[in-house]
């Protein structure tokens, strides 16, 4: 399947939520502000409705009925079609477990209830417009520039990475987090320098976040993951000479 070729000028949002309230008052603020609104209840509903019509970006909450937000965002994120479209994901205060699941999962944001709709606004404007300039990217030469070091080698046009020959599958944020350290190997990074790089200047995430992030990339690398070094009380470093 390919994605939609007619498309009207309006950007596209599906609205995933199962609370009628936050459905009304997100899509009327979404509507005012020049969006396409699509809705759905449940999570069955919302994957149905993206194979009809592909949105430019999904409000996806997490608690939903039968299929919850979390299982929705992995079947989106690994299958080819849906893989790339922007996700922000909306959560009740405290489920750091579910967020942290959200964003290793491939996530773009996630915004906390009750929510500002200004706000949310400003959140989606952000992670359309990093979804622009990831679009303008391949045909810049840092996209492309393929990184090698020891038996590790990053791919950034293909956004693929091999250690020993054996592809490694990492999310977008664990990718970008390699890459950033990886081009200047010695050179630390704070957490904040990270999310910066990695996510944008607009982009709002925590430091503790990037820790999972790392503990993450490091265990799908194996050995190689113990060349990403913590720098006690500042953040993280790529050493190629261990």
């Amino acid at each position: 399947m390919s994605l939609n070729a007619a498309k009207t000028s309006k950007k596209s949002i599906l609205i995933v939520e199962d609370d009628e309230d936050i459905q009304q008052l997100v899509g009327y603020n979404l509507i005012k502000a020049g969006f396409q609104v699509e809705y759905a209840d449940s999570g069955e509903e919302a994957l149905g409705k993206i194979k009809k019509q592909y949105p430019d970006l999904i409000l996806l909450d997490i608690m939903l009925p039968g299929m919850d937000g979390i299982e929705v965002c992995k079947v989106l994120r690994t299958e080819n079609e849906t893989a790339e479209i922007p996700i922000i994901m909306l959560t009740a205060k405290g489920e750091e477990t579910d967020i942290v699941e959200g964003f290793e999962l491939g996530a773009d944001d996630y915004i906390t209830k009750p929510f500002s709709p200004k706000i949310l606004l400003s959140r989606i404007k952000a992670v359309l417009r990093r979804k622009v300039k990831e679009e303008a990217a391949p045909s810049t030469p840092e996209r492309g520039e393929v990184i090698k070091t020891g038996n590790i080698i990053i791919n950034p046009g293909r956004y693929e990475v091999t250690v020993d020959d054996q592809q490694v599958n990492l999310t977008p944020t664990e990718f970008g987090i390699l890459k950033l350290l990886a081009k200047r190997p010695g050179w630390v990074f704070s957490r904040q320098q990270i999310i910066d790089e990695v996510r944008g200047y607009d982009y709002m995430i925590t430091p503790r976040a990037i820790d999972v992030q790392v503990f993450s990339l490091r265990k799908k690398m194996g050995d190689a993951g113990k060349k990403i070094e913590t720098v006690r009380g500042i953040g993280y470093r790529f050493n190629d000479s261990n």
